[in-house]
Parts: C-alpha cells; structure tokens; sequence
C-alpha cells in the first residue's frame, strides 16, 4: 500500500494550491477551478485568498461582473463559492439541488406555522413569480428594491415573542435564495467595495450569456469527487463527507464509481486518485497569509497535519476558520487587519529565523496591497478578535 508522509501531504498543498513559488495560478478561472470552489460567504475571503495566489482584484472582478466566467452560488454545506461555470453546474447538481429541496420544506414549514399562508408552497411560488417578474423589470435591483416593488416579500415570521431572544424575519431572502439555488437569480456586483455582501441581483438568463448545463446528481458527485481528490487528495471519506455535506452513502458511492487506490496516511486510511501515486517534489520554502474561511485551511475534516494543536484559537466554536500565517504548509499563526487596514499578525509556535524573516516580508507585502481597507472576519475567532483590538 502506498504511503503518504505529512511532509508529502504539504508539498502537494503547496503546489496544488498555487501557494508556492513557481505555482502561482494565471487567473480566476485557474484559481477558483484548481481550489474546487473559492469560499465567498465573506466576501473578503475571494479577493484575498486569489490574491494570495497570485490572482489581483482587478482580474476577478472582470471575471465576476464583466467577464462572468465565474459564478457566486450556494454550494458544498449551504456555503456561498465562486466557481468557474463549468464547475458551477457540477455543483449545482451535486450539492444545491439537495439543499434547495431541504431549504423549501423547512420554510414551507415555517411560513405554515407562522401564520403568512395555510399553503406554503403556494405562497413561496407566487412570491418567487412576482419577485423574478419585479427583477425583470427592473434589470438589477437589491433585496431592499425588491421587498418595495413585492409586497409578499415585506411579510415577517416572528420567533420567541414574549422572551429577550425575540425576533423576527422577512421574507425577502428566504425567496431570493430559492430563486438563487433554482439557477433563476444571481448575485451581482455589490454595494461599495469589494468587501461588501450587499448584492445586486439579476435575472440569471440576463446575466449568463447562456443557461449552465443540467446534469444527474449521481453524475455530478462523481466529477466533485474527482475533481476534489485532485486537489485535496490524498484524504479519507471523512474528509470528502465533510466537505460535500453529502451523507455518507452519497460520498461511498462517488468514490465507488472513481478510480481510486486507497492508501496509509501516516496510521489512517485514505483515497487517492490511482492516476496520481508519483511522489511530490519538495516546493521551495514559502509564506502566505491566507483568508477566513480560505479554500486550504477549510479543505479538510481531519486538519491536524496541517493546523497542529492551534484549532482552539484559529477556529470559532462553529467550526470557522478565521485568518491564518502558513510557513510551508503548515499553519503557524493567525493575523488581522482591523482599523485602519494595520495589518497585526502573532506566531504561534518557534518557526526559526528564516522563517521569521519571509513572513515579515510577505506581511509588508499584504500591508501595502490592503492599504487602507479594514478587513473583519465575517466569523470572529479568538486570536482574530484580540489582534483586532
């Protein structure tokens, strides 16, 4: 059986991931597509984690509102990504249907109980009907825009009246984003820079020059799980679980299907696609500053080859990655760029002088891209929140 080290397992990191010297990616296409998916839900994340791959935030944004050979959309465990548009009909029959299926009962449920309409799934369509035809209208419009022009939208479910945990929701996301998972909307340039998540939304037919493919879900599992050994590989089912968010059946069976070997990592077993058993050559050494949330540090279930014993103040209790300083493919401290964009980074372990002096200098670096932008973790981790300060 084949063996992989942890040292190989971090080369491969290093060069898959476009993190090493001589690896860098073209452009956004290459980036999103290599990494399977850049994590968007802070919006931040993208610019930053393409940045750190040599990707600049001019060449994204042409590629995501001028271009549009890229596509922000639910994916893998409801998660928002940026994904290249071949990719993004993969995902979308692997991952969103499923969630737009266990989205709709939950707020069929919901609308029912609280009292908007006796029958929930009539209510979501003719709200999502009058919705699609007010964006038509309109071309391009925010949520806020959306909820003056449909009335349906301004309707609220309320949550523990009578208790300090009371609350309540309006009906305009909940549409938008089943008509997002549908493939019927899109998200837009946003409001401001690029650090903000207020969208603009566009009628899908508008804005894709034309519809992404459809394909059997079964099919489609198979390519993301092929498309993920490749870059993540090798790992174990627990990791490609994990990632997907597919049940456990889902993920053996997409396995079953590729031509995989399985292989020893380190005492655990795990996967790895049978074309690419060749040993890594040795990256030379490197430094980055990666995201929240960034594709690598979330690539994994299993992470203690990578994060050591530094979870505790890197991650939220909710499993969220927040910013991080990689030596060689490892993760050795965590960074923030609060107020003012001053970019404040700690160590968390002796990593030797050399290495000191290649993350002082890739800290320069990202401090003169940032500027004077502010960049705050969407999730607040421990170590970000005290560096933040």
């Amino acid at each position: 059986m084949r063996s992989f080290t942890v040292e190989e397992r971090r080369a491969r990191l290093a060069r898959r991931h476009f993190l090493a010297g001589g690896t860098r990616a073209r452009d956004p296409v290459e980036v999103a597509g290599g990494l399977v998916g850049l994590h968007a839900t802070d919006p931040a994340t993208v610019f930053l984690s393409a940045r750190a791959r040599g990707v600049e935030g001019a060449a994204l944004k042409r590629a995501l509102y001028e271009e549009r050979s890229v596509l922000r959309m639910i994916g893998m465990r409801r998660t928002l990504f940026v994904l290249p548009l071949d990719l993004a009909a993969v995902v979308q029959a692997a991952c969103t249907e499923s969630i737009l299926a266990a989205s709709r009962r939950r707020y069929v449920k919901l609308i029912e109980n609280g009292g908007i309409a006796a029958d929930g799934e009539a209510w979501l369509a003719e709200a999502g009907a009058e919705t699609l035809r007010a964006l038509e209208a309109r071309g391009e419009a925010f949520a806020a825009e959306l909820s003056t022009d449909v009335p349906l939208l301004r309707e609220k479910i309320h949550f523990g009246e009578g208790t300090k945990w009371a609350s309540s929701t309006g009906m305009t996301s909940w549409v938008l984003f089943l008509l997002a998972a549908e493939g019927r909307v899109v998200r837009g340039r946003p409001r401001g820079a690029w650090t903000s998540s207020q969208w603009r939304w566009a009628p899908a037919e508008a804005w894709l020059e034309r519809p992404l493919p459809r394909l059997e879900p079964e099919v489609a599992r198979i390519e993301l799980a092929s498309r993920w050994l490749a870059a993540f590989g090798p790992a174990s089912v627990t990791d490609l679980k994990w990632w997907t968010g597919w049940t456990l059946a889902q993920t053996r069976a997409a396995l079953g299907a590729i031509d995989v070997v399985e292989v020893d990592l380190e005492g655990s077993p795990g996967f790895v696609l049978s074309r690419d058993l060749e040993p890594e050559p040795e990256p030379e050494p490197w430094a980055a500053f990666l995201p929240s949330l960034d594709p690598t540090v979330m690539g994994w279930k299993v992470r203690d080859w990578y994060l050591g014993e530094h979870a505790p103040v890197l991650f939220d209790r909710n499993g969220n990655a927040g910013p991080t300083v990689w030596w060689n493919g490892r993760v050795v401290g965590g960074w923030a760029a609060p107020k003012g964009g001053d970019l404040a980074y700690r160590l968390l372990e002796d990593v030797g002088a050399d290495a000191v002096r290649a993350i002082e200098a890739e800290a320069a670096r990202l401090q003169s891209w940032l500027g004077e932008t502010k960049v705050v973790p969407r999730f607040a981790t421990p170590l970000a929140k005290e560096l933040g300060t």
